[in-house]
């Protein structure tokens, strides 16, 4: 007969392995729905029928691989489940750093081109075809903001800190430079309204995953706030399940299951707005809402693993901002 440590034990196992393989489904199917659209693999479905394809077969094994790596990881490492929410929460803070100074690196950039050609300068600085190519969005992706966007994760390992001020400082910057140019100087363009919703758009969805790890979201209780700390772990737990996770993969499957779809489609024709002279970023903020999806599931899941860890009542408990949460 099992004791309840045993128990216990088995619980723990089970909700690491819950967290972990999700995380591990997440970039199978990230890679496998890159395999799909962009590559224009088969599908998985496609192993389950008559016609045989090998490439089906092998994302079928992608999806496989991922859970079995999961299961290894958790069965070799024996954690807690606070250790586990610490790591999670680690790789995500990575993840929104990096994307942070990515966004950063490519507004400046696509401010600068935009200027120049709106001021019909860029010729002067690079080529004619050069100048005719960073006009077309399907160059100016691939050319400049992917270089950028990969500087932006080398900024992030070797950053520590989020910079959430800093960065709501340049917006602020940036609508203040609107004003004065416009009321003093008679002078507004296209891109420079571009950049502010470019980087609020990037301030509003990354910082939310962030927002949520200091319990900074308004929680609307009758209950919650007199509950003791099993209490609350058990309605933290069962929220990240029922309602937090359940609203990421609706966001990542919807946005990402077709050609048409809302983030999957702008960012695969490199979608830009009417305003010919404007940024050419459009398409990167219908991504921000998959980053949003994926930054908050990452957070969801961590949130989980903590939460169970209050509903055992275990020792080490993260202590929450008080100037930060509500």
């Amino acid at each position: 007969m099992e004791t309840a440590d045993q128990t216990q034990g088995k619980a723990d196992t089970i909700s690491r392995l819950f967290s972990w393989m999700m995380i591990a489904f997440l970039l199978a199917y990230l890679v496998n729905n890159t395999l799909v659209h962009a590559v224009k693999w088969p599908g998985v479905s496609r192993a389950f029928s008559t016609d045989f394809d090998w490439r089906s077969w092998a994302q079928l094994a992608l999806y496989l691989a991922a859970f079995a790596l999961a299961w290894l990881f958790v069965q070799n490492r024996p954690r807690s489940l606070r250790h586990d929410a610490t790591t999670i929460t680690s790789i995500n803070t990575y993840l929104v750093r990096s994307l942070f100074w990515a966004v950063l690196f490519i507004g400046l950039a696509d401010m600068a081109i935009s200027f120049l050609r709106v001021e019909d300068l860029l010729t002067n600085v690079v080529d004619e075809q050069l100048a005719k190519d960073l006009a077309r969005p399907q160059f100016r992706g691939p050319t400049i903001h992917l270089p950028l966007l990969l500087l932006g994760f080398i900024f992030g390992a070797l950053t520590k800190t989020l910079g959430f001020h800093w960065f709501a400082l340049l917006i602020v910057i940036a609508e203040l430079a609107i004003v004065i140019t416009r009321f003093i100087f008679s002078y507004e363009q296209a891109f420079m309204g571009d950049l502010v919703r470019f980087w609020y758009a990037a301030l509003f969805l990354f910082a939310s995953a962030y927002t949520l790890l200091h319990e900074g979201h308004v929680r609307v209780d009758i209950f919650y706030s007199g509950m003791k700390q099993r209490g609350k772990g058990f309605v933290n737990a069962f929220g990240a399940l029922a309602f937090g996770i359940t609203l990421c993969w609706t966001i990542i499957i919807i946005g990402l299951g077709g050609k048409a779809s809302i983030i999957y489609g702008p960012l695969a024709n490199y979608e830009v707005s009417q305003s010919g002279f404007g940024m050419y970023t459009k398409y990167l903020m219908a991504g921000f809402l998959g980053v949003f999806a994926i930054t908050m599931l990452l957070q969801f899941l961590a949130q989980f693993l903590e939460s169970c860890a209050d509903y055992r009542q275990l020792p080490g408990k993260r202590k929450v901002a008080t100037d930060i949460a509500h």
